[in-house]
């Protein structure tokens, strides 16, 4: 019985992985974080100069693989807004085209936000786009913090606020390398995911600070945007950057997905292909970033390595 019961399980692991790959492709799209480009030596576990090996092999696979677009997790230069030249010079062979977020690295040298979003042919800090039935919503987590010129602004009182409230509550990530979302982008938020709700459109949301599991690298006001996230059960998968080592967990029942950055190790690499059928999510790993699927179902979700 016991034999039965395991040929069973495996079977149904089997299956589930072939319909989970076998579903017709609706969208496939190229992803990376951290790449953090500096011409500089290397330090500890970060190889600043190998990024333009490591970026240019990305951008090949992506070409190979036809992706329909890549998305930028943020971090993509370390230290000198100047180095954003040379990055954006290896992204421009990509065949298709990239839509960027900004990391708390970005901002190194610059004293206007409006200025970097410009350089990297961003529409705003934060906004969305849409790929046939899928809304894309690019969150700016960097819009409150220490580092984004918010010292005479508004965002100067809502960043005292968010801090006193992990000091108060012990939250493990007032550092000065994180951010969160401001008030207004927090409505903006909650009327965009409404308007998705209404029209039955899928979403997958993109920040550069990890949502969840909560760590010292995670958004100052995580709760805040966790809890306007999943009040929505249009929202599938939210993707982040920043916290090299990657991470991974479920936040009622959405997939909190933190991926690897490209900066650490010498040689190899981190970056994935994420592809959407009509009932799962594929993320196809290359280099230290690992492959995962889930379906859609909030109420029954599945997670596979293969």
């Amino acid at each position: 019985m016991k034999t039965f019961i395991t040929l069973f399980v495996y079977l149904a692991f089997l299956c589930g992985n072939v319909l989970a790959q076998d579903a017709p492709l609706i969208l496939k799209f190229g992803l990376f974080a951290d790449a953090q480009y500096a011409d500089c030596p290397s330090e500890n576990t970060r190889f600043y100069r190998e990024t333009l090996q490591k970026m240019d092999t990305c951008v090949s696979y992506f070409n190979r693989q036809n992706v329909e677009f890549t998305i930028n997790l943020g971090d993509i230069v370390d230290r000198k807004n100047s180095d954003l030249k040379t990055i954006m010079s290896c992204l421009s062979r990509l065949d298709r085209e990239i839509y960027h977020l900004t990391g708390n690295h970005d901002y190194k040298e610059v004293a206007d936000g409006s200025v970097l979003y410009r350089q990297l042919n961003m529409p705003a800090g934060y906004y969305s786009f849409q790929k046939q039935n899928w809304i894309f919503i690019m969150l700016n987590t960097n819009e409150v913090s220490a580092y984004a010129h918010v010292v005479g602004t508004e965002k100067e009182q809502e960043l005292a606020e968010m801090l006193e409230h992990i000091r108060q509550t012990g939250g493990k990530q007032g550092y000065r390398w994180n951010g969160g979302v401001s008030k207004k982008q927090m409505k903006w938020l909650g009327n965009l995911l409404a308007e998705c709700e209404k029209n039955k459109n899928n979403v997958l949301i993109f920040t550069h600070h990890p949502l969840y599991p909560e760590s010292e690298f995670t958004a100052l006001n995580n709760v805040k945007i966790l809890n306007t996230i999943s009040k929505y059960p249009c929202v599938k998968a939210v993707f982040s950057g920043h916290h090299h080592a990657g991470a991974f967990g479920y936040y009622k029942g959405i997939p909190m997905i933190t991926h690897e950055g490209m900066i650490e190790t010498e040689k190899q690499n981190a970056y994935s292909i994420v592809e959407l059928t009509r009932d799962s999510i594929l993320v196809r790993g290359c280099g230290r970033v690992p492959s995962r699927s889930f379906k859609y179902l909030r109420n029954d979700i599945s997670i596979d390595s293969f």
